[in-house]
């Protein structure tokens, strides 16, 4: 399975959401997913966020090697789920090809509208690190969604 997550710049949340999902199903002992991400307003090769490599470190992923992608119809096509991060996402997603495959990652775990996880961008590391929680959070929920 391919799993897609979609922000806007992809260096902050995305970034975040590729490796702790990364880091999720190698706990789970999860071997045929794997896991990218893009931004919907990506400057392509762009690095992770200084903020969201130190909230990296202390949760034991590396975004060193992170670099930003945009979103192309080809990259959505790949995708089996794509998770973006706020509802202003899902139209972006769905005219590359996405209809039928794309969701809100908050909303899809919970059956509910959420809008969406917070952009830490241009905000303190404590942003970054409650970004980093709530995504913590809804990616075991998405992986106990998508595995059983």
């Amino acid at each position: 399975m391919n799993l897609l997550f979609v922000c806007s710049g992809n260096t902050c949340r995305s970034a975040m959401a590729e490796a702790l999902a990364k880091k999720v199903a190698r706990r789970r002992g999860i071997d045929d997913v794997n896991v990218s991400s893009a931004g919907t307003n990506a400057w392509d090769n762009a690095t992770a966020t200084d903020e969201a490599l130190l909230v990296g470190m202390e949760r034991d992923i590396d975004l060193t090697a992170h670099r930003a992608r945009k979103l192309t119809s080809a990259i959505v096509s790949e995708a089996d789920l794509i998770f973006v991060m706020t509802p202003g996402h899902v139209e972006q997603v769905v005219q590359l090809g996405g209809r039928g495959k794309v969701h809100v990652i908050d909303e899809y775990t919970s059956g509910v509208q959420n809008g969406g996880i917070t952009d830490p961008y241009g905000g303190d590391l404590d942003a970054y690190r409650q970004t980093a929680d709530v995504l913590e959070k809804e990616l075991e929920k998405l992986f106990d969604r998508i595995t059983t």
